[in-house]
């Protein structure tokens, strides 16, 4: 009994290693530096053309890449109440801050959503960790046309 336990614990030990082995020395592809510093600034997506048209969406379809920092800016240029949607995304990114008005909100977790009572800019600052497409919308407003998407590669 005691021979087959020392085999299993041995083997499982070589199978482990043999997990392992490939890792080792391996770095992720974009694992050099601070990836919130050099973001890049992404289209806007505006809400709203500020002249006749509230329901106007400029911005609806934005690619990114895993691992790069982003700075993307979402401006309610219109007289509605916009509530900014987009669950599975903000799940699949790091945001790092939040700013409005100059002032920077940090958090530990994704937002749930993004409201405009006015109009006015929120600056998201981000990194994708997980590829796929995402949804964003203005909730209530879909049937208008306010709905875009985020392309993660």
């Amino acid at each position: 009994m005691r021979l087959s336990h020392a085999l299993a614990t041995r083997c499982a030990a070589l199978a482990l290693m043999a997990l392992a082995l490939p890792m080792v020395g391996a770095a992720p592809a974009h694992a050099a530096g601070d990836l919130m510093k050099g973001r890049t600034a992404l289209p806007a997506i505006e809400l709203g053309d500020g002249k006749q048209n509230d329901y106007a969406v400029s911005g609806q379809t934005i690619e990114l890449e895993t691992g790069k920092g982003y700075r993307l800016n979402i401006t309610a240029k219109g007289e509605k109440e916009y509530k900014f949607m987009a669950p599975g995304f903000f799940r699949s990114v790091w945001v790092d801050q939040i700013v409005v008005n100059k002032l920077e909100i940090h958090m530990a977790g994704p937002p749930a959503w993004l409201e405009f009572d006015d109009q006015g800019t929120i600056e998201v600052n981000f990194t994708p960790v997980k590829t796929g497409t995402y949804e964003w919308w203005v909730d209530g407003l879909k049937d208008k046309g306010m709905v875009g998407k985020f392309v993660v590669k």
